[in-house]
């Protein structure tokens, strides 16, 4: 139990299934076996690498975060840092002369493996925002190397062990807090992680070697005693030009917990909306949130003996979804196959109004999305058009906002029930374009979010 304010405590609380999905995003993947070629590169989101390490490996050692808040006088700011800490696990079979290393030991329900587990971390502050003003707090931590043995019994003998081993892993949270001008009293905060453990890698150093003394799948839960929060991604009108000046680098905060509380944010190295939630019908981690759960589940069920057997030995979160899978009732399945969360009750008098006849765009003579075209800014564009992406904010799918300023080639101008103009496109310098193409899958934008570009 943390030392953090009730209120706070409460809301983190709420949020921490949400950042549990994220810190273990990608731990282990379907098959769930460590020799499957998905479970060999490993540790995709938010791994802040030793300093040393950055330029040959080509990946961080810090992560930013810039948000907007409303503090209240004398509010307490916590934080909960949280990251994975790699422990390297290795095997060793019992003989008359001690213990020697295998690559593989063999027991009567699983195959121990070497493997690497994650560890969860968490580094927690609670401070006065008023201190985060000028230079800010800095607060350096260190995790001390560990190791440590376990035996492997069956049928009461023992069989051989496991050797674990845990790199000291050192870090620093720099926090800072800025008025924002104007009437209205808001702060900009900036949070910045970074790794800063003192190891030297050799040329040839791997990232497999640099691992262990990394931050992984690292994120941060900030929560405010008395104040509140302004979402970064629909900030209100007053603010946004303070939110659009934000800047984060390898992570992203949103407002979690119900809707309409901003009291907790997390700032994850995965894009996600405001107030994510984890569906109701899920009934464990699968590790793999861009998977369908029905799909995982019937999947793992039909896994051979000798596969699950592995993926038993491989991790105990693995041997966790096995045992889930195999243990799913099918009405509990069933529920897995799709749910509607959209439905409304019928405003008074909206039944008597006359159903709407279906329009299949493809059955209308004067639709061809080929050839229509759209007038944008004074200018035709239709198939064939180049233009420059510019995705507003409103758009529900945040990556694409990385795509601003970038180059596209309409490929059809589309209609749909309610009147409204899409256009189908590619990014002109995305290498699978062709294959997106062949496939008749597009990107798509609205004609404000798009400026032509001029003929050659």
């Amino acid at each position: 139990m943390s030392g953090f304010p009730e209120r706070i405590e409460r809301g983190f609380a709420a949020a921490r299934q949400i950042a549990d999905a994220v810190l273990l995003e990608g731990y282990v993947l379907y098959p769930y076996r460590a020799s499957a070629a998905k479970n060999r590169l490993r540790w995709q989101f938010g791994v802040l690498v030793p300093p040393d390490y950055t330029e040959q490996g080509g990946e961080h050692s810090h992560q930013r975060t810039e948000c907007l808040m409303e503090a209240r006088g004398g509010d307490l700011l916590a934080v909960e840092l949280r990251f994975l800490r790699v422990q390297r696990r290795t095997v060793e079979r019992a003989t008359a002369a001690g213990f020697t290393s295998v690559e593989r030991l063999k027991l009567a329900d699983r195959d121990l493996v070497e493997w690497d587990e994650g560890v969860e971390e968490r580094i927690e502050l609670l401070l006065p925002v008023e201190e985060l003003a000028g230079e800010g707090v800095q607060r350096p931590f260190r995790l001390p190397g560990v190791g440590e043995t376990g035996l492997v019994h069956e049928e009461g003998t023992v069989v051989g062990r496991l050797v674990r081993r845990r790199e000291q892993v050192d870090g620093l949270v720099w926090l800072r807090a800025e008025e924002l001008p104007g009437p209205y009293r808001a702060q900009r905060l900036t949070v910045e992680v970074e790794n800063t453990s003192p190891w030297t890698p050799s040329r040839e150093a791997t990232r497999e070697q640099a691992l262990p003394r990394s931050l992984v799948s690292a994120h941060l839960l900030l929560g405010l005693e008395h104040g509140r929060f302004l979402s970064v991604t629909d900030p209100p009108e007053w603010a946004r030009p303070a939110a659009e000046r934000c800047r984060n680098e390898r992570t992203w905060p949103v407002l979690v917990g119900p809707d309409g509380d901003r009291g907790v944010l997390l700032s994850s190295p995965i894009i996600l909306e405001d107030h994510p939630r984890i569906a109701p019908e899920s009934l464990g981690t699968l590790y793999d949130a861009t998977e369908i759960d029905e799909i995982l589940a019937l999947r793992t069920a039909a896994l051979t003996e000798e596969e699950k057997r592995e993926a038993r030995g491989t991790d105990e979160r693995a041997g966790a979804v096995i045992d889930l899978a195999e243990s799913m009732p099918p009405e509990v399945l069933e529920r897995l196959h799709g749910a509607i969360r959209g439905l409304r009750a019928v405003t008074e008098g909206g039944a008597d109004r006359p159903e709407q006849p279906w329009w299949d765009p493809g059955d209308d003579p004067e639709v061809d999305p080929e050839q229509d075209r759209v007038l944008i800014d004074g200018r035709e564009v239709g198939a064939g058009s180049r233009v420059v992406l510019r995705p507003g904010r409103r758009r529900t799918d945040a990556q694409d906002l990385f795509l601003d300023g970038r180059t596209g080639v309409v490929e059809a101008v589309l209609h749909d029930l309610d009147g409204s103009v899409h256009l189908a496109v590619t990014v002109e310098d995305d290498p699978g374009a062709d294959l997106w193409r062949a496939q008749g899958r597009f990107r798509y934008f609205q004609p404000d979010e798009v400026t032509p570009l001029e003929e050659s």
